[in-house]
């Protein structure tokens, strides 16, 4: 019997690249979406996660949980604390979205790069990267480049403008070990940044679906 991953979507331009990183690297898995973009719009009004957002977040993770789920993908980077207390509460295995990629990035060098396109999400993948990396025993240092505009133009569907904008960006990194695309939306972008640095390029959705094979697996 393959094993059932719910995937928990804050915002539905994440969906397409998850869904392609499990077609590719784990087609058995039985895979389950989950999305309510209101959480990514209400997200987005505010500097902090407030209590009642983070509750919303764990009251969804909740019910993936009960669908007799082998393990919850999280797929939005800007839920730390909500994702904290999943972890905590339930039985199954709950995986953050950049998790298994910035142990990828800590292997590859102490200079690292990450280029977002959402704001909001900035300061607690900062926060959970400073846990990796003290986790591991690493000196890395950290530089993030926010691309403006991008996120938006893929919300509307354009995803050349969007590819494009984070693409220019990339040269601000390009003095860095290793770049990290920080969102699982913006990993359609990494051609383009491949195509402007000599470095090499993490997206979280490959690392993220055989991170989750390994635990199920265990």
């Amino acid at each position: 019997m393959s094993q059932r991953i719910v995937l928990l979507h804050a915002t539905p331009v994440a969906v397409e690249p998850v869904q392609d990183a499990f077609r590719r690297l784990w087609p058995e898995a039985e895979i389950v979406n989950l999305l309510d973009d209101g959480l990514t719009i209400d997200r987005d009004k505010s500097a902090e996660l407030s209590p009642e957002l983070s509750a919303r977040f764990v009251r969804l993770g909740q019910y993936g949980a009960e669908m007799d789920t082998d393990g919850l993908l999280i797929t939005c980077s800007a839920f730390g604390p909500a994702i904290d207390a999943l972890e905590r509460e339930l039985p199954i295995p709950v995986l953050r979205p950049n998790e298994a990629m910035f142990s990828s990035a800590l292997e590859k060098g102490t200079r690292i790069g990450m280029l977002a396109t959402f704001a909001p999400a900035v300061v607690t993948m900062e926060a959970e990267f400073e846990t990796f990396r003290a986790r591991a025993g690493s000196d890395a240092v950290l530089e993030t480049v926010i691309v403006p505009d991008a996120i938006a133009a893929l919300r509307r569907g354009d995803a050349e403008k969007h590819n494009r904008l984070v693409g220019e960006y990339a040269p601000q990194l390009k003095h860095c070990d290793v770049i990290m695309l920080a969102h699982f939306s913006t990993s359609r972008a990494r051609a383009a940044v491949e195509a402007a640095v000599d470095v090499p390029v993490l997206a979280a959705p490959d690392a993220a679906v055989l991170r989750m094979r390994a635990l199920v697996n265990a």
